[in-house]
């Protein structure tokens, strides 16, 4: 039984992601009609979850390897939406919206970036060693 244990952390974890996905993209298209910022917050926000979740898991033992599971391939890698950024970029460019493309590009990667690196300076902030 205990080798099916990882399956269900990272099934648990991946269904409350996407429900959590899904709610937060509902939230997003009741103000943001023509930009998609249910899927850039998503990214943003599940880049910041797994950067303190990679800290947590490496830098202490604050978090066991069910936790890690659970967190950040469970919740992260169905919370974010890296199908759904694709096809949305591609439509921007196949509506000839290049400045939307190239916006939403750039505020992918960097903001993604940044909000991993947000998440690993405040564990090293709260937790210092």
């Amino acid at each position: 039984m205990r080798v099916w244990m990882p399956l269900v952390y990272v099934g648990m974890g991946g269904a409350l992601g996407s429900v959590l996905r899904y709610l937060l993209s509902l939230l997003a298209q009741r103000y943001f009609v023509t930009f998609p910022c249910g899927t850039l917050a998503a990214n943003l926000l599940g880049c910041l979850l797994i950067g303190i979740v990679v800290t947590l898991a490496t830098s202490s033992a604050a978090l066991s390897p069910s936790w890690r599971l659970f967190l950040a391939t469970g919740i992260c890698g169905g919370f974010t939406t890296m199908s759904s950024f694709v096809y949305e970029m591609m439509k921007f460019v196949q509506d000839r919206e290049l400045f939307y493309a190239g916006g939403y590009l750039a505020l992918t990667l960097l903001g993604s970036m940044g909000m991993f690196c947000l998440g690993v300076w405040l564990v090293q902030w709260v937790m210092p060693s």
